[in-house]
C-alpha cells in the first residue's frame, strides 16, 4: 500500500519525542536575559508560539559557558540556577500542546557583541570579556581579537557541552539542537575560510569535523536516547571558497553515524557578502538535498512565510519540519491562520489546538465575519 504524503499538520515521531505538527519556531536571539537566566519576559515570548499551535519551540541560542555568548543578555545553561527559570517555561509550552527545544551554542569569535539596539559607545562594563575562537583571527575587521583554543582548552570545553545537555534535560527540553552554523565557534572550526589551525584540528575536511563530531558525540551520551539531537549546519558559506554543499554531505552523513536525528539546513556566515538569492524558501534546496543525500529528515528555514509554500514543502518531501523565525514574532498564532488557509483546499477540520485557541473560537470568527460580509453585501444591494 503506498503510504500517503506528509502534510505540514500531520504528527512527526522523531525517536521517543511525537511533534503534534511539522511547525518549527526557529531558535531567535532577545538579548533579555540577565546573567544568562530566563525571566518573565522569555515566558511570555516563547509561550505565545505554544499557544499559536506551533509543533516545536526551540529557545534562542542558549550558551554553554558566560565567554561563549552572543551578547550579556543571552540565556545560558552553564550554571545550575538557569535550570528552575528556564523550566517554569517548559512546564507552560507542554500544557498548551507544543514540544520545547534548546539550541546549545557557543559563539567563539562573534562573542561578547552588543544588543543591536546598543550603539558601540553606550557599551556597559558588563559586556567585556575575553573570547575565544579557533585562532586569534577576529570574526570581521575591527571585531574582538579572540584567543585560539589550546588542546587543554578543547578537552574542558567537551565537557561543558555536555553539562550544558545535562542541564537542558533537567529543563524538560524534549529536543536539544547544536548551532553550527552563522559564524558560531563550531561552524568557525568547520569552515577553511576560518580554520587556519596546523594541529589535529585544522587543514583537511576530516581535521576540521573533528571537534564539533567530539562535540555531538559528548552531548549525545549526555542527551537522553529517547530524545531527538538536531544539528544546525550553514549548508553553504558566504564565499565561493568555504563550505560547499559536498562537504556538508559529508558531514551530515557523520553526524548521521554519531547520533543526529535532523539537521536544521541554514547558511552563511564566513565569506564576506552573502552571494546567494535571497527569495523565499532560498534555502529548501539545500534542505531537500541534504535530505535526499544523507537519509536524514531535514528542516528548511529561511522567508518562509505562506501556509500553501510551508505545506508544499512537506508534502514534495523536500524537508520534514518547517520553521519560522522573524514571521513567528510577526505573527505568533501562524499555524491557527495557516490551519483556516490549508482547510479551504482539503476540506478537513485538524485543529488540535489549546482551548484557549480552540476550534469553537476560530468557528464563532468565522461566522461573525460571515455575517459582516453578507451585511455589507446587503447594504450595498439596496443602495
Amino acid at each position: 500500500m503506498e503510504q500517503a504524503e506528509a502534510r505540514l499538520f500531520d504528527a512527526v515521531a522523531l525517536r521517543g519525542t511525537t511533534l503534534r505538527n511539522r511547525t518549527v519556531v526557529s531558535p531567535m536571539c532577545q538579548y533579555s536575559a540577565t546573567d544568562g537566566i530566563a525571566d518573565d519576559f522569555h515566558l511570555v515570548h516563547l509561550g505565545r508560539f505554544a499557544l499559536g499551535g506551533f509543533g516545536l519551540v526551540m529557545a534562542e541560542a542558549t550558551s554553554i559557558s558566560p565567554e561563549g555568548r552572543l551578547t550579556y543578555g543571552d540565556l545560558g545553561l552553564w550554571d545550575d540556577g538557569q535550570v528552575a527559570p528556564l523550566r517554569r517555561i517548559v512546564d507552560v509550552v507542554h500544557a498548551a500542546g507544543a514540544a520545547f527545544g534548546v539550541q546549545l551554542a557557543h559563539a567563539g569569535p562573534k562573542a561578547a557583541t552588543l544588543p543591536p539596539w546598543m550603539a558601540e559607545s553606550a557599551r556597559p562594563a558588563h559586556a567585556n570579556w575575553e573570547i575565544r575562537s579557533v585562532t586569534d583571527e577576529p570574526y570581521l575587521d575591527g571585531w574582538q581579537r579572540p584567543v585560539a583554543l589550546s588542546r587543554d582548552d578543547l578537552d574542558r570545553q567537551i565537557e561543558q557541552w555536555r553539562a550544558a545537555a545535562l542541564r537542558a534535560n533537567a529543563v524538560g527540553a524534549d529536543v536539544v539542537e547544536l548551532h553550527m552554523a552563522h559564524g558560531y565557534l563550531l561552524h568557525a572550526f568547520l569552515s577553511p575560510l576560518s580554520n587556519t589551525r596546523s594541529d589535529e584540528f585544522g587543514g583537511s575536511l576530516e581535521a576540521r569535523m573533528r571537534f564539533p563530531l567530539q562535540v555531538v558525540d559528548a552531548v549525545r551520551t549526555a542527551w537522553p536516547d529517547s530524545k531527538p539531537l538536531l544539528v544546525r549546519v550553514a549548508a553553504v558559506d558566504n564565499g565561493a571558497d568555504g563550505i560547499d554543499i559536498e562537504q556538508t554531505v559529508a558531514f551530515a552523513a557523520r553526524l548521521r553515524d554519531a547520533g543526529v536525528d535532523v539537521i536544521d539546513c541554514s547558511s552563511g556566515g564566513y565569506g564576506g557578502a552573502y552571494v546567494h538569492p535571497i527569495v523565499p524558501g532560498y534555502q529548501v534546496a539545500w534542505a531537500a538535498e541534504l535530505r535526499a543525500r544523507v537519509g536524514l529528515p531535514t528542516v528548511a528555514v529561511g522567508l518562509i512565510t505562506d501556509a500553501e509554500q510551508a505545506d508544499a514543502i512537506v508534502r514534495h518531501g523536500q524537508a520534514d519540519l518547517v520553521a519560522l523565525g522573524r514571521e513567528a514574532l510577526a505573527d505568533p498564532n501562524w499555524p491557527v491562520h495557516a490551519r483556516e488557509q490549508l482547510a479551504q483546499y482539503d476540506g478537513e477540520d485538524r485543529f488540535d489546538l489549546h482551548p484557549l485557541q480552540s476550534r469553537s473560537w476560530l468557528a464563532k470568527r468565522q461566522r461573525q465575519l460571515d455575517r459582516s460580509r453578507a451585511t455589507e453585501q446587503t447594504r450595498k444591494g439596496s443602495q
